[in-house]
């Protein structure tokens, strides 16, 4: 008999092979199945959509923290999943479980009958079926690519939509060209839905900007129409409803005060009475959001580290994701100063000479690894040839546990009497992996 775990995963396979052969984005394909499935997306509590290429998942994250703080039932789907595709899926608070997905899954696929559909959008659908079919008081929707013909966007009438910073990622679906990404994102905003802008560059501001004064929706920027940053010790938000005095989010990094002002203005602003000072200030000590700057405190992989040690995990995987991590590395060195070791890996279509350079003159050394199990992964040596040409020092190793061996040796030859700090990154599929075996 298959295990529980074998069962969805088992389902989740066949479903890679009713992927079209090529594909043509748009929304055809979901509606078609929504619709035979009863249009559950029409039927969800009120909805929370979330766009960016950066923050998104800490913005969900942080909303949901502060809404079911303040005793609210929130549906959350967000994407990608690190160890197990349940993370996807949050019913009313909770993960869903083996059984529910199982059969979600199956039944969206019978409806399916063998049509062409892509994994994402066949398992929106069983999101979407999962939601309307449980109470709760708010949906927090996570764009998985881009927006416009992204699978969450047939959401008609949400309650708020925020767009998090744009940049420059999945350049084989979206391209190159900045203002046309920001075009793709700004999709979700809809007539009748008020806006939450989270930082942006001048192309992207403007293009988002453009579109929300067509529609005529009320827009809430970062930086005019309210503010979130550090003072003190403390994390301040402003807008015009007034200034809260907060605790440090539980999230780490410069860039966590940003993401978490554009998730307290987004439930200020909705109008739905979601933004209680109570709940804002007990989400941000509560939230959790793993990989994204997360401290490893034990494990076999902590265990094999240098004494004393401290070893980070972060799945950014881009120039502008790796900017805020970097800054956050150097933030901590002003605070504790530790020799910094990069482990890293990432896919083969991820700007990795863009992603490394933003480490240099940060890191000591770094370990380049391929991504165990992935297709899609970068080889070591690919990557080890990035670094050098980042201006890093770097060597390749054939896994994690080799990579440490290596941080070991360069701490003797190095002489350091402080313990390294070492962060792993790259990669959400490296992360996943290292949160799998290092349980």
């Amino acid at each position: 008999m298959l295990s529980e775990t074998t069962r969805s995963d088992t389902v989740l396979r066949r479903f890679l092979s009713l992927h079209p052969k090529k594909i043509d984005l748009a929304l055809d394909r979901i509606l078609r199945l929504l619709g035979h499935l009863g249009n559950p997306h029409l039927r969800l509590p009120p909805v929370i959509h979330v766009a960016g290429t950066n923050g998104k998942g800490s913005a969900c994250a942080f909303m949901r923290a502060m809404l079911e703080a303040q005793g609210l039932k929130v549906h959350t789907h967000t994407s990608p999943h690190l160890v197990r595709f349940h993370e996807r899926i949050r019913i009313a608070g909770k993960l869903i479980s083996e059984e529910a997905l199982v059969s979600l899954l199956e039944e969206v696929e019978q409806v399916n009958a063998g049509r062409e559909i892509t994994f994402f959008e066949i398992t929106a659908a069983a999101m979407f079926l999962a939601f309307a079919r449980h109470a709760a008081d708010v949906t927090i929707l996570e764009v998985g690519l881009g927006g416009t013909y992204d699978a969450t966007n047939v959401v008609l009438h949400p309650a708020m939509t925020v767009i998090q910073p744009v940049g420059l990622d999945h350049k084989e679906f979206l391209g190159d060209d900045l203002a046309g990404i920001a075009a793709e994102k700004a999709g979700i905003i809809k007539k009748g839905a008020p806006l939450v802008v989270g930082p942006q560059v001048e192309i992207a501001h403007d293009v988002i900007l453009a579109r929300a004064d067509r529609l005529g929706v009320p827009v809430y920027e970062f930086g005019q129409d309210f503010v979130s940053r550090p003072e003190h010790g403390r994390m301040v938000y402003e807008d015009q409803q007034g200034l809260l005095d907060l605790p440090l989010p539980k999230l780490v990094g410069r860039h966590q005060i940003e993401n978490a002002g554009v998730a307290i203005a987004a439930l200020r602003h909705a109008g739905l009475g979601w933004g209680t000072d109570a709940g804002i200030e007990r989400g941000l000590s509560t939230v959790e959001w793993p990989a994204r700057l997360q401290r490893l405190h034990k494990g076999p992989l902590v265990e094999t580290a240098p004494r004393g040690a401290e070893v980070w995990l972060d799945g950014g995987h881009n120039p502008h994701g790796a900017e805020a991590v970097s800054r956050a590395m150097a933030d901590m060195e002003e605070n504790g100063e530790r020799p910094l070791y990069l482990i890293c890996g990432m896919l083969a279509n991820k700007d990795a000479l863009g992603f490394l350079r933003t480490f240099n003159g940060l890191a000591r050394h770094v370990v380049t690894v391929g991504i165990p199990g992935e297709e899609a992964s970068m080889g070591a040596g690919a990557l080890y040839d990035m670094a050098r040409r980042a201006g890093l020092d770097s060597a390749p190793a054939e896994d994690l546990d080799d990579a440490m061996l290596q941080i070991h040796a360069w701490t003797r030859l190095d002489d350091e009497s402080t313990p390294p700090r070492i962060l792993i990154c790259g990669s959400l599929y490296l992360a996943g992996k290292v949160l799998a075996e290092n349980s």
